[in-house]
């Protein structure tokens, strides 16, 4: 780097950068690649390096560094940043911007007439309003196809059904499993630019490669139809979704030479953050825009760490698409590692990288699941506050009698850390958001479960963040409960709404289905219908006592009614009141015909904020609390002291299984897990897999995104990791009912515990003492 080019004060920038930190400061122009080790500081590495960009090449408003991340939280840290860094090098704090992805794929697919991208401001669909168009979609396709329908009913059974069996089966049909195939095959789809005549396309070549592996169900050949109805519903509709915004920008600048130039003429590179979860249509949109117009080279800068890849299994992000980048850098020596971290206590490291080598050998017959590189401490860094000294042992293993004793056990260790330490950060990290709820409860009452540690008697918060999630689906199941109550006869309402008190804990855990497919005789049984079970009589009774209410209160009042009844907290409460307020002023008639399109528009757009008076990221991290929240959510942060406990097997790495309302159509194989397979191969420029290998290719696939989701859990910790695994266990968590009656089962720890205990006991006798 020419450093006489810079300013005389970004020197001192220059010298808080560390190896892998510094090749970004020092990147000139082409492509680059840098993986990312967890708490490498890639965040301040890419600012300086952006900042450096910037000052280096005089960039300005009409010439400007895109850095583009994957959330707006990201977005704002690393836009701080950048800004701080300009104004210390004592430079104007422009000549870049910063944005999500699919904030940059909407400015550029609607800043020209060709683009047909159909934008009012109001259009965007979310995930929910693209999950009941996908149930249209799915509707639509069955009136078409009632032969291909009645095949799937049968599934694998040759006798023939009764009529409930049959109802149950059209109604997990109708309503689940094959709005989950639309949803996978128009993400994954969409993400590789395939239309539908592609997808029939490769259903062809499937049938013609071998009559013995044909497919039992043309799946594929229905995602291609229900694809199609899906962009067509887009069109009529006049909607997009987040996908289409970066096809349509996509085809902009590929279609329209003159608009091509004209974006990449205020482009000077690209820098990307997370690169792992990019998918092939995201980097192309990004490669387009990192061209330079007039010598065709890419200016474009990839950060990431595909060891960290943990949406691949229901997202179309995949590690492989960074490795492939990687390697394509390495063959041009522009690829480099960022390996010195120093978030953690060394044992810490030494653990993170002991899964990685062990989890690579235990695997070694399939794709390996970990890029094979270690985290190193560093030595003389010129960040301050690298690699604290651990707090007692550093790595904890423990192995507890029962789920319970786990609890009491991490109960008295945080009790013991924070007695030392009350200051320190503390997170309990956990697979599902049922074993949160399991693990608040307890801590919150001890004296129920014999739990001798009384955190909140020691003035010690627990935050349940599954809590604080649910807040923000306020509006959502308001609308799904008064749905029902406005159309108790239609499936579709009553699954929606019994979900919704299922999830809630007001009913419990039972075939939905069966229940939804026959709303009248589910609500107001006849004579000589069968008589029902308690948990169907239960989940009876709620309804009638809401549709009993819809009689008696106007709407309002109802919808605060339906509130209580879903046992609201105090800021669920509080934001179903915000709702009321909003519906008011938008439409004060309170009839439901004129509220319920302007209220499906609000949860559409995903707009409406639940009440929360405090910046959630602070919150999460805040000294002397107890954090409690899933392996997904946690990326990107660091505690002092990181818990991590119900390391059973059945749970991490977990087992394979159908979903019960779809064993029918096989009791071993997910369907809509090797449709997602065998596009992926084909994403990959791999031979198209039969269903058999797609599905166990599927399954490697699971398990290799369990481990890497480990490898987060591990990595979030400075000072102290604890990990535990139970002798005993639920076999189903999301049924589990720990206050009323259960059964545990007896639980094989994770594999790689046992693997880690023993690798710790050889270092504890090699360096005793010196812990």
């Amino acid at each position: 780097m020419n450093v006489l080019s810079l300013p005389a004060n970004a020197s001192h920038l220059l010298r808080t950068l560390r190896p892998g930190q510094r090749e970004i400061s020092e990147w000139q122009g082409g492509l680059l690649a840098v993986s990312a080790v967890p708490g490498a500081g890639k965040s301040h590495g890419m600012a300086v390096g952006a900042a450096i960009a910037i000052a280096r090449e005089k960039l300005h408003q009409q010439r400007q560094l895109v850095v583009v991340t994957y959330s707006r939280s990201a977005a704002a840290n690393i836009k701080v940043r950048i800004r701080q860094y300009l104004r210390e090098m004592g430079l104007p704090r422009n000549g870049f911007s910063v944005q999500t992805l699919h904030s940059l794929a909407l400015k550029i697919a609607t800043s020209h007439p060709t683009a047909g991208l159909r934008w009012s401001g109001e259009n965007l669909m979310s995930e929910h309003e693209q999950r009941r168009l996908c149930v249209t979609c799915v509707k639509e396709w069955a009136r078409s196809h009632p032969d291909i329908l009645e095949q799937l009913i049968q599934g694998c059974d040759t006798s023939p059904l009764s009529d409930v069996e049959h109802d149950g089966r059209r109604s997990a049909l109708l309503t689940d499993i094959l709005v989950k195939l639309a949803q996978t095959v128009i993400s994954s789809a969409r993400s590789m630019a395939l239309t539908p005549h592609d997808l029939r396309q490769l259903s062809q070549q499937l049938r013609s490669q071998s009559a013995a592996a044909a497919e039992p169900y043309p799946f594929l050949e229905i995602g291609a139809d229900l694809l199609e109805l899906y962009q067509h519903h887009l069109a009529q509709r006049e909607k997009i979704d987040y996908d289409e915004m970066i096809l349509a920008a996509v085809q902009l600048l590929e279609g329209d030479r003159q608009c091509r130039q004209e974006w990449q003429q205020r482009v000077y590179a690209v820098f990307e953050d997370e690169a792992q979860d990019s998918t092939p249509l995201q980097s192309r949109l990004l490669r387009l825009l990192a061209e330079d117009n007039t010598t065709g080279q890419v200016n474009f800068v990839r950060v990431g760490d595909p060891n960290q890849a943990i949406n691949s299994t229901f997202t179309a992000a995949d590690p492989l698409f960074f490795n492939e980048f990687c390697d394509e850098c390495a063959r041009q020596q522009a690829f480099y590692k960022m390996t010195q971290a120093g978030r953690s206590t060394e044992l810490v490291i030494r653990a993170a990288n002991y899964l990685v080598r062990w989890v690579n050998r235990a695997l070694k017959d399939q794709e390996l699941p970990f890029r094979e590189q270690a985290i190193q401490p560093v030595s003389t860094d010129p960040q301050p506050g690298a690699n604290p000294p651990p707090w007692g042992e550093g790595v904890e293993i423990a192995r507890p009698a029962t789920i319970f004793e786990t609890v009491r056990e991490l109960a008295a260790r945080i009790s013991e850390v924070l007695a030392e330490y009350p200051e320190a950060s503390i997170a309990v990290l956990v697979r599902t958001n049922r074993q949160g709820e399991f693990v608040a409860d307890l801590l919150r009452s001890p004296a129920s479960f014999s739990i001798n540690t009384d955190l909140a008697a020691q003035g010690i918060p627990i935050l349940d963040v599954s809590g604080i999630e649910r807040r923000s689906q306020v509006p959502k199941e308001l609308l799904d409960i008064l749905y029902f109550l406005h159309c108790p006869y239609s499936p579709e309402a009553v699954k929606a709404a019994l979900t919704v008190l299922q999830e809630r804990k007001r009913i419990s855990v039972q075939n939905l289905d069966r229940l939804a497919a026959q709303p009248e005789v589910f609500l107001y049984p006849g004579p000589l219908d069968p008589p029902a079970e308690e948990p169907v009589l239960k989940a009876r009774h709620y309804c009638q006592r809401l549709l009993k209410a819809r009689l008696e209160l106007s709407l309002f009042p109802l919808i605060t009614y339906c509130a209580q009844e879903l046992g609201y907290d105090a800021a669920e409460l509080a934001t179903s009141d915000r709702l009321i307020c909003h519906l008011a002023q938008q439409e004060p008639t309170q009839l439901w015909e004129r509220i319920h399109p302007r209220w499906q528009e609000l949860v559409a757009a995903d707009r409406f904020d639940a009440v929360e008076m405090e910046d959630l990221h602070s919150r999460l991290v805040r000294s002397g609390q107890v954090t409690i929240m899933t392996m997904h959510r946690a990326k990107g942060l660091d505690w002092d002291a990181v818990f991590v406990p119900f390391l059973e097997a059945r749970t991490l790495p977990g087992e394979s299984w159908v979903a019960a309302n779809a064993k029918f159509l096989s009791p071993e194989v997910d369907f809509t897990d090797v449709v997602r397979s065998q596009l992926r191969a084909y994403g990959h420029q791999q031979p198209l897999p039969d269903w058999q290998t797609a599905y166990q290719k599927a399954k490697e696939a699971k398990v290799a995104e369990e481990y890497r989701l480990l490898y987060v859990a591990m990595t979030r910790a400075k000072r102290l990791l604890w990990l535990a695994a139970a002798h005993q266990a639920p076999f189903n968590w999301q049924t589990f009912d720990w206050r009323g009656f259960y059964q545990l089962q007896d639980s094989d720890p994770c594999p790689f515990l046992p693997a880690l205990e023993q690798k710790l006991k050889k270092h504890a006798k090699a360096t005793r003492g010196d812990r």
